[in-house]
């Protein structure tokens, strides 16, 4: 047994400390956290001094088992978590959990998985930071607080299974507002106007009015003063300008550039760096430091010399704007500079090049521009006081810009500026000047990264929470990544050429958006709710002085139990008086009243989402419709919900089936005896007749059809979620790019079948055919255990093959729904 035993959040990271560590050492893994407050209940003394109950979850005893046996049997453990506050407390945990004896017990960081950044921590070990410590815990015991709290509330009030967070309630908050200044947003139409000049020696640039016409008849004046003018350059600067680069990755501006630039996600950009993290490519991941090391520095300066020359190497401090920024104290970098890239998976590789092409960009010189300025004088017989202008720019030295340029990058970007030679007093001759109708833009909706940069700004939230608000307030269905429909707009436009003017009417497409992050329905809702009952609690002030209480507890200027009961001490007696006294939430809108009852129409939250409803709340035969997925409750019309209702609209019989168009709770659909069809994108059920439906049922039919039959059972193929599949023997096969899906051969089935086959028999672990058990291994590591429809997930320290058939059934048992009782309504004695 090794002297020496380091533990480490990761396996991954594991296997490459491993390698730096001589035969004294033995490093395995805690995979992250061991202790968490329990799931079922609030897990907080409240009544005390707010103490946490912290449980070691069931899927972790067996290797915090494990664990303590190799900590016994080692004569120095190291705990080397990340660097962070969670890093932190999961150190704590282990040493409390394990039992660990403080001279047996040190603690090391590192910032980067290098053989000299592990040997240098474990020459420099320290204590566990308990001021770390607590304000992790404060973190989590404040949040466990608000949303064990608020979301029995909205149980209440708005909708059962309904949750409320600290933080993502804010983001939410951000969301919706900025989806109602779009809807309340009134356009206001201007003219700009934009010409093209001619020199003498036939060279053609653009060029414009620095101001836009606020009416028509400004504009079609401007045109009419310039139908026999004549244009000469006026006034011409020129002027030096440089460029700087922007500073190293911080978490969030990673995650910013990696959605402007490689579309990723937030949450996939931290899986991807966690990965090249742990592979020793790049330093930590979670952190709002711009700091480079003198060692980076230095290794950035030889890089670029040796690479571009003396002349691009510029060293650089940068200094954060990010308020309290945590203890992880360098930027993200690669390890290693000479590294320009890695070969691998093609996200890593990609990710990789985007975090060295920063660092490196970082460290060089400005670019060196040169600006130029014309004005552009009309001379007419008319008087005219504006003139038109022209900006070009063109890149003296591409110093940084040779690497790496912020943004968007664009190819030949600055040559698209450039303006031809040009000198004061030049005649030039107009091709056309063109005074087009414009509209001010509305704010524009949120991506996943500009979200995270206006938390940022607001000081809301913390590196590591990021990417978990965003995603659970998606998986929560408040917010959804999604598609907004645009609507056509007629605009003017007024063309001078050839000494004459014409006018058309133009369309446009307008307030159309893709991957944007839109509120739904109950996202709305639950803000208003909490905006009208909680608002000091999705205050922004309030939550961004929280994350600066967290990091004053880092600081040790702040005891966490005292902010927790001064917190306390005013939101439960809150919570109690809404509970109490508040109102219920449904967001109804009551539209009109239904022609030929008389009854209300309105639209309302219902149990299974946005419905509409013919008739008051006390209505015995009240109409109920569920409203299409593309139709929102504060937005839906009377004479768009009249139509819901509608529906289903009998068709008649097909092939001795019942044909009918319906609407349900994923949209509209044909139904053809006992299938359903869905309508494709923009179809508008009401618009479905026979005709149509028979074309529907008939396609469907077609795609069903088997394409082949192999060992005697037939082969299907469709596109569902995850994109085109074959499916044989109760298996769907995924259809990867490797294949013409569209065109199949035999070979191809064969080949995809027998490679599935071979898979299912790869992942089986044990099976007891008699019983119908089977344990099969599963993604990232854990195990499943399947019976029937039942499954239960297995952790990845499950040691599987040691399972018996006895404790097969005892887990499964566990799993296994409870059969409903039906309980019988008690009777009411009559009065006598």
């Amino acid at each position: 047994m090794a002297k020496n035993l380091v533990i480490v959040e990761s396996p991954a990271k594991a296997k490459t400390i491993e390698k730096f560590l001589g035969k004294d050492f033995k490093v395995t893994s805690s995979f992250g956290h061991i202790a968490d407050l329990p799931s079922k209940e609030l897990g907080v003394d409240v009544d005390g001094d707010f103490t946490p109950k912290y449980i070691v979850s069931k899927d972790k005893k067996s290797l915090v088992k494990e664990l303590k046996q190799l900590a016994q049997k080692a004569e120095m453990v190291w705990l080397a978590s990340d660097e962070d506050r969670e890093g932190e407390a999961i150190a704590w945990h282990l040493a409390e959990s394990l039992d660990l004896a403080d001279e047996k017990t040190k603690r090391i960081v590192f910032h980067e998985i290098t053989k000299s950044a592990i040997l240098k921590a474990i020459d420099n070990p320290r204590k566990i930071d308990y001021n770390l410590v607590n304000a992790q815990q404060a973190r989590r015991v404040l949040d466990r607080l608000v949303g064990y709290e608020l979301s029995p509330v909205l149980w209440k009030k708005v909708k059962g299974g309904l949750s409320a967070g600290r933080v993502q309630s804010v983001a939410v908050r951000l969301i919706v507002e900025r989806e109602r200044d779009i809807e309340a947003f009134n356009p206001q139409a201007s003219y700009r106007v934009d010409a093209e000049f001619i020199t003498t020696d036939g060279s053609k640039f653009k060029a414009k009015l620095p101001k836009n016409f606020e009416t028509e008849a400004e504009a079609k004046a401007f045109l009419q003063k310039n139908l026999k003018a004549s244009y000469e350059v006026g006034e011409l600067t020129k002027k030096p300008a440089s460029k700087s680069p922007a500073p190293p990755f911080t978490t969030s501006t990673l995650q910013q550039e990696a959605s402007r630039k490689l579309y990723f996600s937030v949450s996939k950009t931290m899986t991807i760096a966690q990965r090249l993290y742990e592979s020793g490519l790049i330093t930590y991941m979670r952190t709002d430091s711009v700091n480079l090391s003198n060692d980076a520095k230095n290794a950035a300066q030889q890089e670029i010399e040796n690479s571009y020359g003396k002349e691009y190497s510029k060293p650089r401090n940068y200094k954060g704007k990010t308020k309290g920024a945590q203890e992880a104290h360098e930027a993200i970098r690669p390890t290693d500079m000479s590294r320009h890239g890695i070969t691998g998976d093609r996200d890593q590789e990609r990710l990789y090049d985007l975090i060295w092409k920063r660092t490196i960009a970082s460290q060089m010189s400005n670019a060196k521009l040169e600006r130029t300025h014309v004005k552009i004088d009309i001379l007419s017989s008319e008087k005219v006081t504006e003139n038109f202008t022209a900006n070009g720019e063109m890149i003296v030295f591409d110093g940084f810009l040779k690497v790496y340029l912020e943004g968007t990058d664009v190819d030949d970007e600055e040559q698209s500026g450039m303006l031809p030679q040009l000198a004061e007093g030049d005649a030039l001759q107009n091709n056309y000047i063109t005074a087009t109708q414009r509209f001010t833009r509305p704010p524009y909706r949120y991506t996943e990264a500009s979200l995270v940069k206006h938390l940022e700004e607001l000081g809301i939230g913390r590196p590591s929470t990021y990417a978990p608000t965003i995603s659970t307030i998606m998986a929560r269905n408040y917010v959804e990544k999604g598609s907004v429909d645009g609507t056509e707009r007629k605009y003017l436009q007024f063309t001078l050429e050839d000494h004459a003017i014409k006018e058309k009417e133009l369309t446009e497409t307008v307030g159309s958006d893709k991957g944007k992050l839109v509120p739904t329905d109950i996202g709305m809702i639950v803000n208003d709710f909490l905006v009208d009952h909680f608002n000091n609690i999705v205050d922004y002030n309030f939550t961004a002085k929280v994350e600066e209480d967290f990091d004053d507890i880092a600081e040790g200027k702040e005891e966490w139990t005292q902010m927790m009961k001064d917190f306390y001490k005013d939101f439960h007696p809150q919570v109690e008086d809404v509970e109490e006294n508040a109102d219920r939430e449904s967001g109804e809108r009551i539209l009109g009243e239904d022609p030929e009852t008389g009854r209300p129409v309105l639209v309302r939250l219902g149990k299974f989402g946005p419905m509409a409803q013919i008739g008051a709340p006390d209505d015995e035969d009240k109409k109920f419709a569920s409203l299409r997925p593309d139709q929102q409750l504060h937005l839906v019309t009377f004479e768009e919900v009249m139509d819901l209702f509608k529906l289903p609209k009998d068709l008649g019989i097909y092939d001795g089936e019942e044909v009918e168009v319906a609407n349900g709770r994923y949209g509209p659909y044909v139904r053809f005896g006992k299938k359903f069809i869905s309508l494709p994108d923009g179809m508008d059920p009401l618009d479905v007749d026979m005709d149509m439906a028979k074309k529907l049922i008939e396609q469907k039919k077609k795609a069903d059809a088997p394409i082949y039959e192999y060992e005697g059972l037939p082969v299907q193929k469709g596109k569902g979620r995850f994109g085109p599949y074959i499916k044989w023997n109760n298996m769907f096969i995924n259809v990867n790019k490797k294949y013409d899906f569209d065109n199949l051969s035999e070979a191809d089935i064969i080949e995809l079948i027998e490679a599935k086959k071979q898979k299912e028999i790869d992942k089986l672990i044990n099976e007891w055919p008699e019983e119908g058990i089977r344990l099969e291994k599963a993604r990232w590591g854990r195990f499943n255990l399947i019976k029937g429809k039942t499954k239960v997930e297995l952790p990845k320290s499950t040691k599987a093959e040691k399972i018996t058939l006895e404790e097969a059934k005892e887990l499964l048992e566990k799993k296994a729904p409870k059969k409903k009782t039906t309980r019988k309504k008690k009777s009411t004695a009559k009065k006598k």
